[in-house]
């Protein structure tokens, strides 16, 4: 008999690493796919269904401008109770840390459904940082039956906090799979025809929560100044939708001839631009798994990392929010090229691309034991 296996996912993040997996179980002659979005990011998350192709069997459209944790928390579990009584899932996998994540596997709790974690096991073990993720991300592992973890350092973590040992699989991680979709040799974008061919290209994203308000000012303080003191360097900062970026963005970078603000961009258009650049910046935590998949140093514009396998790598640097610390980096990449063929040669910690295979055979073999 085949088994019911309900995705459940809301951001663009989640949407990008969660394609691989919902490919495969539709591939699958032995899962029913049900596929489930909570819209708690609207047109970034269609732009990824779009591209994956997925059509969601269930979407609970919770999106409002401006809304809290807690609206998005509880649209969650009233929107998907009702789906769980009707279709009455094998497993529902969730991924990563987001809010939608948390909300859905104490829903499936509350319905006495197995949960799948899928890139479980990442922490700071600083619950202020990232916020709310953190958090998200360890009340989901409580609430989990079977683990999917990135990395053997993933898989320490989740023994340190006494999770199953026979629960827990090292799988790689989906980010990688998805490159194989997307990167392109002959892609263009229109933002390269505003950049001359013997420039140098750094690619920057930043967004989150903690980092809102002065910590970002301060970031953009110092790819500023470094900008303008380096006519061969375009940055292209494709911005995120909030108000709040957007707003700190546009008066940090405003008169900036060689600082290109452009719409939040599909994953094809980020992987492909990714691919043309010099190095990253980020806060994000996906980011810091594909870019090293693209020998792409990556500068961390955050305080901590749930992914240290990156920095012990030497993939990525850790470099906060402070402008001396940003602008030191920055300058030393561009100057150094010894230190930059060390970042850019390091191994990849983070998969080979067949995670999403092996999540959906474990998650067969689970099911088959009948585990709870």
């Amino acid at each position: 008999m085949k088994k019911k296996i309900m995705t459940v996912f809301g951001t663009r993040p989640e949407a990008i690493k969660m394609a691989p997996v919902v490919k495969q179980l539709i591939a699958d002659e032995q899962t029913t796919p049900i596929t489930v979005v909570t819209g708690q990011h609207r047109e970034m998350l269609k732009q990824v269904l779009d591209i994956f192709q997925i059509k969601p069997d269930y979407d609970l459209s919770i999106m409002e401008k401006n809304q809290s944790l807690e609206q998005i928390t509880s649209k969650v579990l009233l929107g998907l109770a009702p789906i769980l009584q009707r279709e009455q899932p094998d497993l529902v996998l969730v991924h990563g840390d987001t809010t939608t994540t948390m909300a859905a596997s104490l829903s499936a709790f509350y319905h006495h459904v197995p949960i799948g974690h899928v890139e479980a096991g990442l922490r700071t073990w600083n619950l202020a940082s990232p916020f709310p993720e953190e958090a998200n991300r360890q009340l989901t592992d409580d609430l989990s039956s079977i683990y999917f973890a990135p990395t053997e350092l993933s898989r320490e973590n989740l023994l340190k906090e006494h999770h199953s040992a026979d629960r827990i699989y090292v799988t790689g991680n989906t980010a990688i799979d998805v490159l194989k979709y997307t990167i392109n040799h002959e892609y263009h974008h229109q933002v390269l025809d505003q950049i001359p061919a013997d420039h140098r290209i750094i690619l920057l994203t930043m967004h989150r929560r903690e980092n809102q308000g002065v910590p970002m000012a301060n970031v953009f303080r110092a790819i500023r100044e470094v900008a303008q003191a380096d006519p061969h360097l375009d940055i292209i900062y494709p911005v995120h939708l909030s108000p709040k970026v957007q707003e700190v963005a546009r008066q940090a970078f405003a008169g900036a001839p060689n600082v290109h603000l452009i719409d939040p961009l599909d994953v094809i258009d980020f992987h492909n631009l990714a691919a043309r650049s010099y190095f990253i910046m980020t806060d994000s935590g996906g980011v810091q798994e594909e870019a090293p998949a693209l020998n792409k140093p990556v500068l961390v514009l955050r305080n901590t990392t749930e992914r240290p396998e990156g920095v012990d790598a030497g993939t990525l640097k850790l470099v906060g929010t402070q402008s001396a610390d940003v602008r030191q980096a920055m300058l030393t990449l561009l100057n150094d090229d010894q230190e930059y063929q060390r970042m850019a040669t390091a191994r990849n910690p983070y998969g080979d691309g067949h995670a999403a295979e092996r999540i959906v055979e474990h998650c067969k073999e689970f099911l088959t034991k009948d585990i709870m």
